[in-house]
């Protein structure tokens, strides 16, 4: 059968064959002022992926155009990210790398009487702009002469004006019905430190007049973007057109990932973390990889994901529920198995020998037997989870209740005979009887039973906190402020349930920060870097089957 190819590596292909490009070169160029998310991810997996796929080169190139927003947090963070997803940039450059460069470039502009300087405001230049049905009105500071927009250029390059006194404009057509067209800013006055050319400069370049020299002076071949830069070609084309390089980079454009009940603008993100609504840009609840990676979901399962929607030419939105069922797919075949009880309620046996103790077998992960399996300690005292005990059940309940018989996970058949309540009338501790004959969860007389729960010996457990995650958000696309509000008013409230003195069996005391495990029954765990040696604390990844369609109804 013959491979299906996407759009991206139709092009990249017939560029190839046609002898436009002897080799494939791509760039990842994120913008150092916050911190990936889901959507980058989609994006590093094309830009990595294809220059794998063709034998190519892939650079990490900072776009770092903007030194008001920037920052090298942002820097350190985007490189662990990428490492994390399993790619290794060729480069690690920078915009600024290029700055002298790019400079010349608007000098030779203005030399060619292609870019003049505005004294017009930003306010006035929008007026001037036109809309898409109207065509722009030139600048009356358009006709200047070379000799003084190249003065007028150095003098804002000495630090002569404040910023927004003057503007570098590229001089195209003012009614051009692509508004990108029309004269855009390609250098701006910005009296601001940089966090790698310190105070060398106060003009700076717009991305989209460094982003096609950067790329053509690197060498790329193939500038893989976002959809949104669909109408910004024209103008990459143009600038390299003009400058004369002898062989420009391809802008090819792919569609964004739109993954619903997901916030993904860095500034609405920034607003939950400054106004502690989450613990940080890595809260587990973030559409950020670093909060993914805190939560415990698999990089191999994002980069599934990433592969499973595809490479599209229009926009959609992705269902949540798809990237959850990659994590759960990867962990169920990956995490070992454990056992924990989150809500503990005592369960004595009390026909089990006072000071016995013995090793049970539990499988590792029964997706993998060759894994085999592990001890795990058993005793007269329990604790099993409180939801899994009813004194009078109903008739299809099929967990532990007066009278009835269960077995417990790789253990015993039980029946409980009685119960102790508070005050309140909550259970505090359930008694039962176990049938010595039953040991493997199989009775000899091959009578059956309908339940399974799971358990963890009193003796043999530690306590730990577990922290329940749920969607941040209660909408759908809670970025559309038109139909839904702010983006604050459609929080989740129950998007976090902590629970304290938890019991986990003692082989997990020494669990690292990052490992993940199945705990039987009640979903896939991650070990939180909150964790402390007395008290561990696992955040839970995703539930063992899909759960947010029934919350949600």
């Amino acid at each position: 059968m013959e491979e299906f190819k996407n759009f991206i590596e139709e092009a990249i292909e017939k560029d190839l064959s046609d002898g436009v490009y002897d080799r494939v070169q791509t760039r990842f160029p994120p913008e150092p002022n916050g911190y990936l998310h889901i959507g980058h991810a989609k994006a590093i997996c094309i830009d990595f992926g294809n220059a794998q796929k063709y034998g190519g080169t892939c650079n990490l190139r900072l776009d770092d155009t903007n030194p008001s927003k920037e920052d090298v947090e942002y820097v350190d963070a985007i490189c662990e990210d990428i490492k994390w997803l399993g790619f290794k940039w060729d480069k690690l450059l920078y915009a600024s790398d290029y700055f002298d460069d790019i400079y010349e470039c608007a000098v030779k502009l203005i030399k060619m009487g292609k870019a003049y300087v505005d004294d017009l405001s930003a306010d006035e230049i929008r007026e001037y702009r036109g809309t898409l049905t109207e065509p722009g009105k030139e600048s009356p500071y358009r006709t200047r002469s070379i000799e003084e927009n190249l003065d007028l250029f150095r003098r804002m390059t000495d630090g002569e004006f404040e910023n927004g006194a003057r503007v570098l404009r590229a001089k195209i057509d003012m009614s051009s019905p692509n508004l990108n067209m029309r004269d855009p800013i390609i250098y701006r006055i910005m009296h601001e430190s940089h966090h790698r050319t310190g105070d060398k400069w106060c003009v700076y370049p717009m991305y989209d007049f460094a982003h096609p020299i950067s790329d053509t002076i690197e060498g790329v071949t193939h500038s893989l973007c976002s959809l949104e830069f669909e109408d910004h070609r024209p103008l990459y084309n143009w600038f390299l057109k003009e400058l004369g390089f002898p062989k420009p980079s391809r802008q090819i454009e792919f569609a964004r990932m739109n993954l619903n009940y997901t916030l993904t603008s860095k500034r609405k993100c920034l607003k939950l973390v400054n106004d502690k609504i989450v613990s940080g840009w890595d809260d587990p609840r973030m559409g950020t990889l670093c909060g993914m990676r805190r939560r415990g979901y698999p990089s191999a399962a994002i980069r599934d994901f990433c592969e499973k929607i595809g490479v599209a030419k229009a926009n959609s939105v992705i269902d949540f529920s798809l990237l959850e069922f990659c994590v759960r797919e990867n962990l169920n075949q990956n995490a070992p198995r454990a056992m924990a009880v989150l809500r503990p309620v005592k369960l004595v046996i009390d026909n089990y020998p006072e000071d016995k103790t013995e090793e049970i077998d539990i499988e590792i992960n029964p997706q993998k037997q060759e894994l085999g399996t592990r001890k795990v300690s058993f005793s007269k005292n329990l604790w099993i989870e409180s939801d899994d005990f009813m004194e009078e059940a109903p008739k299809k309940y099929f967990r532990l209740s007066i009278g009835k018989e269960v077995r417990l996970k790789g253990a015993y058949f039980v029946t409980a005979t009685s119960c102790k309540k508070d005050e309140n009338g909550n259970v505090t501790e359930i008694h039962c009887t176990y049938d010595p004959e039953t040991r493997g969860g199989e009775a000899p007389d091959g009578r059956k039973v309908k339940g399974t729960i799971h358990w963890v010996s009193e003796n043999h457990c530690k306590n730990a906190m577990v922290r329940l995650y749920e969607r941040l958000f209660n909408v759908e696309n809670p970025s559309d402020e038109s139909k839904v509000g702010s983006f604050e008013e459609n929080l989740n409230p129950n998007s976090a349930e902590i629970l304290e003195n938890c019991k986990i069996e003692s082989a997990l005391e020494g669990a690292k920060t990052g490992d993940t495990f199945q705990f039987l029954r009640l979903g896939y765990f991650c070990v939180d870097k909150d964790s402390k040696e007395d008290n561990i604390v696992f955040n839970r990844t995703v539930a063992l089957k899909d759960s947010w369609a029934k919350i949600k109804g």
